[in-house]
């Protein structure tokens, strides 16, 4: 019965395209490609960003919400405001725990300020293996295989996921604070 997505006499106007874009977020409850939004409302690629950048800043408005409009570079998705996630927790029954090791917490440090980089980089970086927190953060989905190095062996090259960007509120890797580094140090 609704297989189809609603016809509309003539173009979308950008308010009523706002709401079926915070609809389809809304529902999705995950990330969903600005070529898909596009597909589904009869309107240009180019056209769903620019609305969806239009509706990000009313997101980021004095207006008082309890999510945000994350976007991304090929997708945008609706998430609970940081502040917000114990209360969202307590009434969803989640369990907090999860939390990543201070050696997973530094393999992932390294990888999104200097990736693609491969375990061999992290490890001198680390001055320890890390094949453990590696493994740890791929099962997370917060680091991908990118692909392998043209070299000898062709060791594995190392980014982060839309996941890792998502569970820390960001939009791209650009965001990342600015390293402090104290002398002999280095990332």
């Amino acid at each position: 019965m609704f297989d189809e997505p609603l016809e509309y006499e003539g173009e979308l106007t950008e308010n009523e395209a706002k709401k079926v874009i915070e609809s389809i977020l809304f529902a999705a409850g995950h990330a969903v490609t600005y070529k898909k939004l596009a597909e589904v409302m009869h309107i240009s690629e180019e056209d769903v960003r620019m609305i969806v950048s239009e509706y990000q800043k009313e997101y980021d408005s004095a207006l008082p919400r309890g999510i945000q409009l994350l976007t991304f570079a090929n997708a945008c998705q609706l998430v609970t405001k940081e502040q917000y996630a114990g209360y969202v927790r307590a009434a969803l029954g989640i369990k907090e725990g999860g939390n990543l090791s201070k050696s997973s917490l530094e393999t992932l440090a390294v990888i999104a300020y200097n990736q693609p980089v491969t375990k061999t980089y992290i490890d001198q970086v680390r001055g320890s293996d890390s094949a453990y927190a590696v493994k740890g953060l791929l099962d997370r989905g917060l680091i991908e295989c990118l692909g392998r190095m043209d070299v000898p062996g062709k060791p594995r090259l190392y980014g982060t996921t839309p996941m890792f960007l998502r569970s820390f509120g960001l939009s791209s890797t650009d965001e990342l604070p600015p390293l402090e580094l104290t002398a002999g140090e280095n990332l």
